[in-house]
């Protein structure tokens, strides 16, 4: 009797610790979820009015709000920008618990420069997309190949296509280019991507005062049992590895939320197909108003290249 007992405990324990990380971590309420995210801190201080100009610019262009269905069956939804007949397609995946809009208010005012389309996804459990469980890239990756053969269907099967992420985003497109991608994916654009999410996961645990080791088994197990994922099934390193379309990497040499050297763990996977490119003193997701002139010339002679 005090053998099942003490079982017991340890399994309420363990499943209500693994509760507790799964709602911390991965859970995403519905309430406030069309709202945008705050750029709190002092990093982006100098950079709020060039923020403020691509973020208004961006949310005063005209757009069709789209839906798809993921392969597991949520709703999921997307603001197309039709720029031009028969051009490339930039599809845009957003990072954590953030927002297109944000996300893409740089890089979608080079996308309509260059005349491009532009398809900015509400990742799942983000924006009007439904889902209550954020996965770091391991279920978001085969959302990718949905919005893709959206967009093949829609746009024509010779549409040519261009994967854009930041951050958690970023990783997803990683993480989808060792996946069954048709040809028409030309290129790949991660700008600041975690390598792993176990690595990510822990370092913020870490900033957060909390020993990783001790919080990294309930995580796997909250992932698990109430989000319904295995958060070590995939990671960008492993899957880009194995990645034959071409990939350009961008981060910010002093990124205080995901270091730099991790997309630089993602470079030395697969050196053949990566390109990687570092901006000096730019923080997290902002190396675009760090250096826009720079920034600009490196994103268009990528896709001129991967485009010809």
């Amino acid at each position: 009797m005090i053998l099942l007992i003490l079982l017991c405990i340890v399994l309420a324990a363990v499943f209500g610790g693994g509760y507790y990380a799964y709602r911390i971590a991965f859970f995403s309420p519905m309430k406030g979820r069309d709202q945008l995210p705050t750029l709190s801190g002092k990093q982006y201080d100098p950079y709020r009015e060039a923020m403020t100009r691509v973020y208004q610019q961006l949310n005063d262009h005209p757009c069709e709000f789209v839906t798809i269905y993921s392969h597991d069956g949520l709703k999921l939804s997307g603001r197309y920008y039709h720029i031009k007949d028969g051009a490339p397609l930039d599809i845009g995946f957003h990072g954590y618990r953030s927002s297109p809009l944000i996300d893409f208010s740089g890089g979608s005012e080079l996308s309509f420069q260059l005349e491009h389309n532009v398809l900015l996804v509400d990742e799942r459990a983000h924006g009007k997309s439904e889902g209550r469980s954020i996965t770091f890239g391991i279920k978001e990756r085969l959302d990718v190949v949905s919005w893709v053969e959206y967009a093949l269907e829609r746009f024509g099967a010779d549409t040519k296509i261009v994967l854009y992420g930041v951050s958690m985003g970023a990783a997803t497109v990683l993480m989808a280019s060792e996946l069954a991608l048709p040809e028409n994916v030309r290129g790949i654009i991660a700008d600041c991507p975690y390598s792993t999410p176990e690595k990510i996961i822990r370092k913020v645990a870490r900033q957060m005062n909390i020993p990783d080791k001790l919080a990294w088994p309930f995580l796997v197990i909250g992932a698990k049992v109430y989000g319904g994922f295995d958060i070590r099934e995939s990671d960008p390193v492993r899957a880009v590895k194995n990645a034959s379309v071409p990939i350009l990497l961008i981060h910010g040499e002093a990124d205080g939320y995901v270091p730099c050297e991790m997309s630089e763990e993602v470079y030395l996977a697969n050196t053949e197909n990566v390109l990687r490119y570092t901006f000096p003193g730019a923080d997290h997701g902002i190396s675009y108003l760090a250096d826009t002139k720079r920034y600009q010339q490196l994103v268009t002679e990528f896709m001129q290249k991967v485009l010809a």
